[in-house]
């Protein structure tokens, strides 16, 4: 029997953040490129087919790797190594058979899925989009025995290569596509990208199995006969805590071309718009990714026995992965909407569109908050309350879409995906009242963020200024050396007015580096 020690989980789980931090920032750093190579209507067409491939990603990377993971876990104390008669084989098989029934399903109804989108154009590239699924069951399965086993490089490793190798795919795509003028190949060159990741990732797993020892037998061994289908239903459930961002880019994809159609666009500007509203996905999967990591980092010692053996203690981890969420969240957010008009230009080629994807960008607020406080949620055994609250996001997001686009037009659509992902973030919080009292909630430190808002806005005003008075900032490089100069200055007069203030304790600045010279920052008393 094996016991795997805290400090040995907590470096698994540091590797796993950084190799999920690593791996989203070269997600969502691709995305310009292949913007300003393909222009606004090849990033639409990537756009319709990335929630459906993302999906296939959450399966493979979080949710049945996760559930593995539990198994075998449990095992290690309970008896040896899983066997391949009684655990790998089931389990690959339930898998299999439940990705070519995904695989079945999305190739005959790719032509529907199309006409609902709009735009007959894409059944090619949503046929070979569901083709990624019959790669999940051996990466979910080699990455979830490696996690239960609590060796996390397998899967870190397999993760960065899978994302090497898709992003090399789609950029060579849309290079050759830019030339040959077919912007809808994009999609299917997405499709082949995200396989060409999984073959690498699952070659990558294989050949660290085979050196391995110690994780499977031949040997038997008795097992319940239902455990395969627990494994299928907690996987599902995981991912759908992982899928918030992406299930409202789906119902962007079905809805948003199709409204503006009937609310008098044509069909070739209604796309055109939606890559550029499209634009602002990237920049919201950063800002989470940036604002959540650091608190992710607490939430393995939030865990049922934890809370049951010392209540006080995971309340305080759970209160400061919040408080930290909240300040990095909001002071990208706030950043990105002042900097936006040249963010925009930077990456992106003009300016167009920055009215409502300002408005988009305080999705990364509550999208941050959702995801920490659905890991929180998930680290207290309470899985099925959040798979639910995201389904119910989905609905609001949808409903909200059918009411405001033909009203509000594309603003309606970014109202619409904060009014989703603040529904669930309250609900994530009432549901978490249970274990953490909503006046700690209240008790958060509103005042010193307000401050570090406002005066990091006041610099970048006054620095805005200056720079566009002393230097000429025509070009697309001295506008990005102008923004990072703005962002550095800016997210260092947000963190010091934040200390300065008391919007951090003693005891947290102590886990920074030159913690001395910022503890004697803090106000006196």
């Amino acid at each position: 029997m094996t016991r795997t020690s805290t400090p040995s989980i907590l470096k698994g789980a540091f590797i796993l953040s950084m190799a999920g931090l690593i791996s989203k920032v070269i997600s969502a750093g691709y995305r310009v490129p292949l913007q300003n190579l393909t222009g606004d209507l090849g990033f639409y067409v990537y756009q319709q087919v990335y929630p459906i491939l993302g999906m296939a990603l959450v399966l493979a990377l979080y949710g049945f790797p996760g559930a593995i993971s539990k198994f075998i876990s449990d095992r290690d104390h309970t008896g040896g190594p899983a066997s391949l008669p009684s655990f790998y084989l089931p389990v690959f098989l339930l898998l299999t058979a439940f990705s070519l029934v995904i695989v079945a399903a999305g190739w005959m109804q790719a032509p529907r899925l199309a006409r609902w989108m709009d735009d007959p154009h894409l059944t090619q590239a949503v046929r070979t989009s569901f083709c990624v699924f019959p790669f999940i069951p051996v990466i979910s399965i080699l990455r979830g025995v490696f996690q239960g086993k609590n060796d996390m490089t397998p899967t870190a490793v397999s993760q960065i290569v899978e994302q090497v190798f898709r992003v090399a795919v789609i950029i060579t795509t849309a290079l050759v596509v830019s030339r040959s003028g077919d912007l809808y190949h994009i999609g299917t060159g997405a499709a082949y990208g995200s396989m060409a990741g999984a073959a690498a990732a699952s070659l990558v797993l294989f050949l660290w199995m085979i050196k391995k020892r110690g994780v499977w037998t031949f040997q038997r061994s008795p097992v319940q006969a239902s455990f395969s289908r627990h494994i299928l239903l907690y996987g599902v459930l995981i991912s759908f805590n992982y899928m918030l961002l992406l299930s409202l880019q789906l119902v962007d994809a079905f809805t948003l071309v199709p409204q503006l159609i009937q609310n008098g666009y044509h069909p070739e500007e209604a796309k055109v718009v939606k890559g550029i509203y499209d634009r602002g996905q990237p920049l919201i999967q950063l800002g989470t990714i940036l604002a959540s990591s650091l608190a992710l980092a607490l939430i393995p010692s939030v865990t049922r026995r934890r809370m049951e053996e010392n209540p006080e203690l995971v309340r305080s981890s759970i209160a400061s992965a919040g408080k930290i969420t909240l300040y990095l969240a909001t002071g990208a957010a706030a950043g990105l909407i002042f900097l936006f008009p040249d963010v925009n230009e930077v990456f992106f080629q003009d300016a167009a569109g920055s009215g409502y994807l300002r408005v988009l960008m305080l999705v990364i607020i509550a999208s941050s908050l959702s995801i920490t406080t659905a890991s929180v949620l998930q680290g207290l055994g309470r899985i099925r309350h959040t798979a639910v609250l995201v389904m119910a996001g989905i609905g609001v997001k949808g409903a909200a879409n059918f009411l405001w686009i033909p009203s509000a037009g594309i603003y309606g659509a970014s109202l619409a995906s904060l009014t989703a992902v603040t529904f669930v973030l309250f609900g994530n919080i009432v549901i978490l009242r249970k274990d953490l009292s909503l006046w700690r909630w209240r008790y958060l430190p509103w005042g010193p963020l307000a401050l570090a808002v406002a005066g990091m806005s006041a610099g970048l005003y006054i620095s805005r200024g200056a720079a566009k008075a002393l230097f000429a900032l025509d070009g697309r490089l001295p506008l990005l050396l102008y923004i990072l100069a703005l962002s550095v200055g800016g997210a260092v007069v947000f963190v010091l007015i934040l200390i300065r203030t008391g919007g951090f304790t003693r005891k947290e600045l102590e886990a920074l580096p030159s913690s001395n010279r910022l503890i004697q920052l803090l106000p006196k008393g």
